[in-house]
């Protein structure tokens, strides 16, 4: 008999994916359903969406944690499965793109956050039906006093994940199903075998969202566009980070500032730098000169090296200017 096979939210975590499958012994006829946020958090993104998309006979409705990727809504999760899918980011979401929000058979639906009880799933809102935050406020405010599966009296079964109910799915009635069990934060990882409504749980190999925000914080932080924040932000952005557990991190990010202040320690020799050519050059060189705003500021009497700070305000600015002028400026360290 064909069954439909339902797994909560994999975050990720290949290793009990496999594992998770061999224990419901799954056969090829099988339909493999996946509530969700396939991504983030765990070690193995793109294994875990290569599965979904190589297997036949397998759907995924649409996570709260694809929908960011295709909405370019990125926090630190996001940014690491950035990362971790390198050259195969781009197409991977524009598969994320293709996902439907809900999925449906005789038998059972299949949802990965919540929808509106009373109201047929193709009118549903994306939003709620997905976990977004605004969906979330949305459905808080329509149901005020308790959670939406509270208010779901339809006959046929309802499966979803997002929240995380524990160790253990909840089960309400047999016919509500919440499977998210935490396996990215070293708890289990569970599916939903449909007819039958058989539970089946692998334990999580680690808490692996604690050991990924660990070992990727540098590689993101590198991503950050420290060339061209300004001054202040640069600051605020190091101090931030400054007290981050990883010490490779924390040397890394001392050799930043100390890579902000010599630039800034050039503005000096820019100034003077600027002055000296402003007296060299003929006006029509000027008027050519890469440097043409502050030449003719110097020459006027109007730069000063309060007045060229101001105008070199990000270590891109300052990195020009000093390479315009012939002078040695060092770049982000590696």
């Amino acid at each position: 008999m064909r069954r439909t096979v339902i797994i909560g939210d994999i975050h990720g975590c290949f290793d009990e994916l496999l594992e998770l499958l061999e224990k419901v012994d799954l056969h090829p006829e099988d339909l493999l359903v996946g509530v969700g946020d396939l991504v983030d958090r765990g070690p193995a993104p793109g294994e875990v969406v290569g599965l979904f998309r190589e297997r036949p006979n397998s759907v995924v409705v649409m996570g709260n944690h694809e929908r960011k990727h295709v909405r370019g809504i990125f926090s630190y999760a996001q940014e690491i499965t950035r990362l971790q899918l390198g050259e195969r980011y781009a197409e991977t979401v524009d598969w994320m793109r293709t996902l439907p929000y809900y999925f449906e058979n005789d038998q059972v639906r299949v949802v990965h956050a919540a929808m509106q009880p009373g109201i047929p799933l193709a009118a549903q809102k994306e939003e709620i039906l997905c976990g977004s935050t605004s969906g979330e406020r949305e459905l808080a405010a329509l149901l005020p006093d308790g959670h939406w599966h509270d208010h779901y009296t339809d006959a046929k079964p309802i499966v979803f994940g997002h929240h995380v109910t524990g160790h253990e799915p909840m089960i309400r009635d047999g016919r509500v199903f919440g499977l998210d069990t935490g396996a990215c934060h070293g708890w289990n990882l569970t599916a939903l075998c449909v007819p039958g409504f058989t539970v089946h749980s692998v334990r999580a190999h680690a808490d692996h969202w604690s050991l990924i925000k660990r070992q990727w914080q540098l590689p993101v932080l590198k991503t950050k566009p420290w060339r061209d924040l300004t001054w202040p932000e640069l600051t605020e952005t190091i101090a931030k980070f400054s007290s981050a557990p990883d010490a490779a991190t924390r040397d890394w990010l001392e050799a930043v500032a100390a890579w902000a202040a010599e630039l800034q320690s050039s503005f000096p020799a820019l100034t003077t730098a600027a002055h000296h050519l402003a007296g060299e050059l003929t006006t029509d060189e000027l008027r050519q000169h890469p440097a043409a705003r502050f030449l003719f500021q110097a020459r006027n009497g109007r730069l000063d090296q309060t007045s060229l700070a101001r105008q070199c305000s990000t270590p891109r600015k300052t990195m020009d200017l000093a390479t315009t002028f012939g002078l040695d400026a060092s770049d982000l360290p590696e």
